[in-house]
């Protein structure tokens, strides 16, 4: 009886964490169908795991300066594809290709970024 119990909850306990590892890689509180392209300043590029963060101050035609927040992908999976930690830098003007937050609250997922002399990293997709 006491093992089965035990079967029980050790089940219980791995099917409770692997929802929770399965939830952390959704996308659904971005707006995937949509591409929102921001110019602005970089304030800051977090390379961080399991995910890097950018932040942008854009300034809107009424001079107002919004601090937008977009998740990126890690740094291991970044760095296979050209990025570095230094690639944003803060100060940088870029233009940054994202998929907005459904809240529309000024957050994202980055998707790409154009770079003061012109090239493109990218995120998803790309060449």
């Amino acid at each position: 009886m006491l093992e089965s119990i035990t079967r029980m909850l050790l089940v219980a306990g791995f099917l409770s964490a692997s929802g929770l590892a399965l939830s952390h890689h959704s996308f659904s509180v971005f707006d995937m169908e949509t591409q929102k392209t921001l110019s602005g300043k970089i304030v800051g590029f977090e390379w961080t795991n399991p995910h890097t963060w950018t932040w942008v101050d854009v300034t809107a035609s009424d001079g107002v300066v919004t601090r937008w927040g977009l998740e990126g992908m890690s740094p291991n999976y970044l760095g296979r594809r050209g990025w570095t930690k230094n690639t944003l830098k803060p100060g940088d003007s870029v233009e940054l290709v994202i998929s907005p937050l459904r809240s529309g609250e000024p957050g994202g997922t980055l998707l790409r970024a154009i770079l003061a002399d012109g090239s493109t990293q990218y995120m998803f997709g790309g060449p």
